[in-house]
């Protein structure tokens, strides 16, 4: 579970970096500040742990965790080598989805690196690096479709898609715009196009804008626009704020928070947002010992989620005792629960729900 976050340089990704994982990775006011990725894990927040610590007073506390990358800042010219564009598109095709930083306030004291603020040209400048790495992966996917063509008609509606992809690409559309059928994206799921991959765009606004509904932040509504083109979120954050929260303990955040008028902090929400962009979700373990997250796929069968904890779990599947979290909050314990009849004895074709409390029985 790897996110990229990229941008242009002086955007602020690194700021929202050290944020999210307060991991102190150097930001400065001028390009190229990041050139290694930094990498930072992350917990996935869930009250629904605290709940269950207070329950069963664990001896560990283990949260869903994410990965955030910060990926060097990208120019024109990328995809050509320009800048540091070769590592930058190595590295993004090493995530599993995109956190796009966009500047969208205004600082003279801060230099924009086309010289300033304009959040389409940003966005297009690293949309476009991305399409034209993802249409030389294309044409060479279409000369060897055409090659085995003549020995396997099957792939001739390959083909098709292939060089619709392309004509679509040529445009400037980006991948994860394009209309797919079931079948369609299941041919294009091996396929490693960087601007297919999921995306969060990320608007960092001034301090001055929290709270707000932002219709007079021009840049932030143009961004919108054409996020809502292409099915993708948007997301308003004060990166520097988020430097600053990340730095209290949880009284003084909550303090903070509240000054701000605001309930939740943008990291928090990102957070959140990341893991759901990512199709995944949670399924929990109580007790004594720990109290636990697990992160699956979302549509993820009963001995599949049980192999997460060990294989001996899958392998040796013979039932899970589940109960909604919900519910078991509402029963107060597992043995009210049990006495109440709420936890359920599913079997191999049990889809976990995000959320669901469980106990693995297996034999090995």
């Amino acid at each position: 579970m790897k996110l990229g976050i990229v941008g242009l340089p002086n955007v602020g990704k690194s700021t929202l970096f050290n944020a999210i994982t307060n991991a102190g990775a150097e930001s400065a006011n001028y390009p190229f500040c990041t050139i290694d990725p930094n990498v930072g894990v992350v917990p996935v927040p869930d009250s629904r742990l605290d709940v269950l610590a207070k329950m069963y007073d664990p001896e560990k506390y283990t949260p869903a965790i994410i990965e955030f990358v910060d990926i060097a800042g990208l120019v024109k010219g990328a995809s050509k080598g320009e800048g540091l564009g070769n590592k930058f598109l190595s590295h993004i095709r090493e995530v599993d989805a995109i956190i796009h930083v966009v500047r969208c306030f205004d600082d003279s004291n801060i230099v924009h690196i086309e010289g300033d603020v304009d959040p389409i040209r940003d966005v297009d400048i690293i949309n476009t690096e991305l399409i034209y790495s993802d249409i030389e992966i294309i044409e060479r996917r279409i000369d060897r479709a055409k090659k085995m063509l003549k020995g396997d008609k099957s792939l001739e509606s390959e083909l098709a898609l292939l060089e619709r992809i392309q004509s679509e690409l040529d445009k400037g559309i980006s991948a994860r715009a394009i209309e797919l059928a079931s079948d369609e994206f299941e041919i294009m799921r091996d396929i490693p196009l960087l601007s297919m991959k999921p995306i969060i765009y990320v608007a960092n606004i001034s301090e001055d804008q929290i709270g707000s509904n932002l219709s007079d932040n021009e840049s932030y509504q143009e961004l919108k626009t054409l996020t809502e083109s292409e099915n993708s979120e948007i997301m308003p954050i004060c990166a520097n704020i988020e430097a600053e929260i990340a730095e209290l303990d949880d009284d003084e955040k909550t303090a903070f928070l509240n000054d701000l008028g605001i309930t939740e902090s943008g990291l928090d929400r990102l957070i959140k947002s990341s893991y759901k962009l990512l199709g995944l979700i949670s399924y929990l373990t109580g007790g004594p010992k720990e109290v636990r997250a697990w992160t699956i796929t979302k549509g993820t069968k009963a001995p599949q989620a049980a192999g997460k904890i060990h294989t001996d779990f899958e392998k040796g599947f013979i039932r899970a005792e589940v109960i909604a979290f919900n519910d078991l909050v509402e029963a107060g314990t597992m043995t009210a629960a049990k006495e109440k009849g709420l936890i359920r004895s599913e079997g191999k074709d049990y889809v976990f729900k995000d959320g669901d409390v469980v106990l693995f029985r297996f034999n090995v």
